[in-house]
């Protein structure tokens, strides 16, 4: 039997909220409405979501904290509705871990493209678990928990990674010692191109270099490629 994705809409306009949902449902999947975070949560205890379409600017917490919150329990994907204007919201987003955004006012055509191409990326990581998944690996000074999705430095800390990191970082350890560009990358991570002057994949690398370097201003395993984009300049080591 074929899975219907279910899709947990969360905004504070009922109008936007039941457009949405009732669009969603037209086209072969289920949806459910939340009014803020809130409610958003009441219904994630009830039950398991595909992916949350979430409104940034909502009275209470707001989508940016929430998706914060969301991405770094790895709980689900996400797709932000910001405002035209707020292209600062959009950015911060995606640093967050948000899989995609969609600027307001938008074509719901656009919206039901943009969720079926995350839900193809995520099951296709549900049946493979990645080159890697659940082991752990070592790299450098560093071994990374696939399950956990911590990184351990030899000492008993450990750092949690969120989301956006630990697609970005699994990307680079499938592919050690490969140069990978910008645009490569923010396919492989998040399933979409970059827009004009987008900085999404500078700004994750310089948050995940704060986590695997010693020393960030002078990086050692995530190297820049000057004219070609980023490397891991190790080996990878899969551990028992």
């Amino acid at each position: 039997m074929t899975k219907i994705p279910h899709i947990l809409v969360v905004d504070d306009s009922a109008d936007i909220r039941n457009a949405v949902a009732r669009y969603l449902e037209k086209n072969g999947m289920r949806a459910t409405r939340a009014e803020g975070a809130a409610a958003m949560d009441r219904e994630l205890a009830k039950g398991r979501f595909d992916l949350v379409v979430l409104d940034v600017m909502m009275p209470g917490e707001d989508g940016l904290s929430v998706c914060r919150r969301l991405t770094a329990e790895g709980v689900v994907p996400v797709i932000l509705l910001t405002a035209l204007s707020e292209e600062m919201d959009r950015i911060v987003g995606l640093e967050l871990g948000a899989d995609d955004y969609l600027a307001k006012p938008f074509n719901p055509r656009e919206l039901l493209a943009r969720i079926k191409a995350i839900l193809r990326r995520t099951a296709r990581e549900e049946v493979h678990g990645g080159a890697f998944g659940g082991r752990r690996l070592r790299f450098g000074h560093l071994v990374l928990d696939t399950d956990r999705r911590k990184l351990w430095d030899g000492r008993e800390e450990s750092e949690a990674l969120t989301t956006a990191e630990f697609k970005l970082l699994t990307v680079l350890l499938e592919r050690p010692r490969l140069v990978l560009s910008r645009e490569q990358l923010l396919d492989l991570t998040s399933g979409r191109t970059p827009g004009l002057f987008d900085r999404t994949i500078d700004n994750q690398i310089s948050r995940l270099r704060r986590k695997v370097e010693r020393d960030p201003m002078r990086p050692q395993l995530i190297t820049t490629v000057r004219g070609g984009g980023y490397c891991l300049a190790a080996d990878v080591e899969p551990l028992p």
